[in-house]
């Protein structure tokens, strides 16, 4: 997401698991190129696997207005194939009119130079920003944003046709007024689901919806301000309701419950060793 995530220090340990390489539906991927390393397609219901996510808890950062909440059936669950992550308007612990789920990879799994891969149906309506997006592993307690944030897909409810890439890291992004992005449209993302995906080695980074190639991001050899994505990088998904951007022109209460459908999440790397802790 485009602002600063107030993230607490933690140990990790980098993962890269392996998984069968198989296709499916939207899949459009040179496996001459690219293996599978990684990936969730949610085939089991009930709670997101707990061997591959973690959840994020409580009131995080950008002056967002939901809790996000840990285990909760209402905010997470798999359900007919797919990964759902739901906002609720609802009062919780006295601190929200709203909840919501962010789940990501962090301590479970993360990965340096890969293809990811989500394919997803957003929610609708003014006041939603989910995001699927990936953060440097904190392992020098850099913070936010020399560590590097890859946003492989933004969107934002009152902005209906429109999705959004960006990059952040410590000598471009949107606190100096220089942040690196770039936008594409897409008719109604929230019918229908897309394959949103991310491509980047040690040069370059390419940002697809549906295999078209809309924003590249390049390496230009100045050093970890610029490109901190020599180091490993793990996976968040989630709803966010309101805040500095997503609420921009208020919050529709109407439009509530809301969903992010995700029906695959998948990691690729060219051949070569696969990252370990």
């Amino acid at each position: 997401m485009m602002f600063p995530r107030l993230l607490s220090p933690f140990a990790v340990f980098v993962v890269c698991v392996m998984a069968p390489c198989h296709q499916a539906k939207g899949a459009e991927v040179d496996t001459n190129h690219w293996r599978l390393v990684w990936s969730d397609e949610f085939n089991e219901p009930g709670a997101p696997d707990p061997a591959k996510w973690n959840y994020e808890y409580g009131m995080l950062r950008n002056r967002e207005k939901q809790f996000y909440t840990r285990d909760r059936r209402e905010n997470a669950r798999v359900e007919d194939g797919k990964l759902i992550l739901e906002a609720r308007k609802e009062s919780f612990t006295n601190r929200a009119d709203y909840t919501s789920a962010s789940l990501t990879t962090r301590e479970r799994a993360a990965w340096v130079h890969a293809r990811v891969e989500v394919r997803a149906k957003l929610p609708q309506g003014r006041g939603v920003w989910p995001a699927i997006w990936m953060m440097g592993v904190d392992k020098d307690h850099r913070g936010w944003p020399a560590r590097g944030e890859i946003d492989i897909m933004e969107y934002v409810g009152f902005k209906p046709d429109t999705i959004h890439a960006n990059v952040h890291t410590r000598k471009f992004n949107h606190t100096k007024g220089n942040g690196k992005g770039s936008t594409i449209e897409v008719p109604k993302p929230f019918d229908d689901f897309h394959v949103y995906a991310v491509e980047w080695d040690a040069q370059r980074m390419d940002f697809f919806v549906d295999g078209k190639k809309y924003f590249t991001y390049e390496n230009d050899g100045s050093g970890p301000d610029e490109w901190p994505f020599d180091e490993p990088q793990y996976l968040i998904m989630n709803i966010a309701i309101g805040g500095t951007w997503g609420g921009q022109q208020g919050i529709d209460d109407s439009i509530f419950p809301q969903r992010m459908e995700i029906d695959y999440v998948r990691i690729y790397q060219q051949d070569g060793p696969t990252t370990q802790p």
